[in-house]
């Protein structure tokens, strides 16, 4: 390079999976034919309705340009309709919902719009990266709270008051959460509303995998009482409508929240593509019957990762919510990340290893829901026989 990159990227790592699926496409290049049980992109497609939409509007000439920033009106009120009838949040489409190429974009441009250099901002620990690598390339400061499997995967109410103490500006929660699958109480949202509104910072809750698997009812920050004056939400149909590749989200808060938010975006991208607004418009009115049948077949798959974890002797909860199972590997492997890599090059399938979201995920791992019945068979099929050729060669 004839210049430097900027110093703000040398606290910026390349994203894990960016790195770890270009080792898995060259040994695929290699003719390894490996299972990629680590990545969470639904493999099933989106609503037959929802592609029509998309086909249909795609075909009108005058759809091509330019969109709105805020949108189309009928796409926000379709936003705001769903969050009524699955979350019992009332807001106003106008000014209380701001759709999104994707939350992943969301959490970008939130840090952008409240964080100055030297903020700090609250992520967990574990926890999704693009919270502290959002907030890095801001200027801020993660500062990371732990969340442990003794306590359910929730945050610690005496550690949280003494790192709020010493001022945030921010504070990321992700529930259900990614990658444990625990699902917050109410009491938990409560108070960590209380705490933020005490502590005068803003907290956010990104929310994308209430309607994968959940086990009560869907919940939303915002349901909380007052939480609009303090919390935003975020959320997505990547997960709950199988469209992570058509990149469409939402933040959902007050108007001058979004406001700040918008005045990023803005001067980002141009808008939405009118006909990926028209077929979401349509995902968002997919019927319970639909969720339960993607909901039916992630629930066969999962007992499939059950059997295999079992023969990993890994243990994990029953009761998470989400396309992964989260789950602790035996104290006798020494280092979780060699262990799984040598089940990527020894028995081809690929399995994330829990550190990749923070230090709290050193002794476990992550298998995710998104690939077949058939897939997932062959992986069993083909751990057990690197199993049974290990243990064949220690005997030797």
């Amino acid at each position: 390079m004839i210049i430097p990159k900027a110093e703000r990227l040398n606290h910026v790592q390349e994203y894990y999976f960016a790195r770890k699926l270009a080792e898995v496409s060259a040994l695929n290049a290699q003719g390894k034919n490996v299972i990629n049980l680590g990545i969470g992109s639904p493999d099933m497609p989106p609503s037959e309705a929802t592609i029509a939409a998309m086909k249909s509007s795609a075909s009108q000439p005058s759809g091509h340009g330019y969109q709105p920033y805020r949108s189309l009106p009928a796409l926000r009120e379709a936003m705001a309709t769903w969050y009524e009838a699955t979350f019992q949040v009332q807001l106003n489409p106008a000014t209380e919902v701001l759709p999104l190429m994707g939350s992943k974009e969301g959490v970008f441009h939130i840090s952008m719009a409240f964080l100055n250099p030297g903020d700090k901002v609250l992520v967990p620990n574990p926890g999704y990266p693009a919270y502290a690598t959002t907030a890095r390339l801001a200027g801020a400061e993660p500062v990371y709270y732990n969340l442990s499997e003794e306590n359910n995967w929730l945050p610690d109410k005496t550690e949280l008051e003494e790192l709020a103490r010493q001022g945030v500006k921010l504070m990321w929660i992700n529930y259900p959460h990614m990658p444990t699958g625990a699902q917050a109480t109410a009491e938990t949202l409560l108070w960590l509303a209380e705490l933020a509104r005490k502590h005068r910072f803003l907290l956010i809750n990104d929310n994308p995998y209430s309607l994968v698997l959940p086990n009560t009812a869907p919940q939303s920050l915002l349901s909380i009482p007052d939480a609009m004056d303090c919390c935003l939400e975020l959320n997505s149909l990547s997960k709950s409508h199988n469209m992570a590749g058509w990149r469409v989200g939402m933040v959902l808060g007050r108007q001058d929240y979004l406001d700040a938010i918008l005045a990023v975006k803005s001067n980002i991208d141009s808008g939405m593509l009118q006909a990926t607004q028209h077929a979401a418009i349509e995902a968002l009115h997919n019927n319970d019957e639909w969720h339960l049948q993607r909901n039916n077949e992630y629930a066969g798959r999962r007992e499939l990762v059950y059997r295999l974890l079992d023969m990993l002797e890994c243990k994990y909860q029953k009761d998470a919510v989400g396309m992964f199972v989260w789950a602790r590997v035996p104290d006798h492997v020494s280092d979780v990340e060699a262990y799984l890599d040598e089940l990527l090059y020894e028995a081809s399938v690929f399995l994330t290893p829990g550190k990749v979201f923070g230090s709290q995920g050193e002794r476990f791992l992550r298998v995710s829901l998104c690939v077949t019945i058939p897939q997932l068979e062959e992986s069993i099929k083909r751990i057990n026989q690197h199993i049974i050729s290990t243990v064949s060669h220690e005997l030797k």
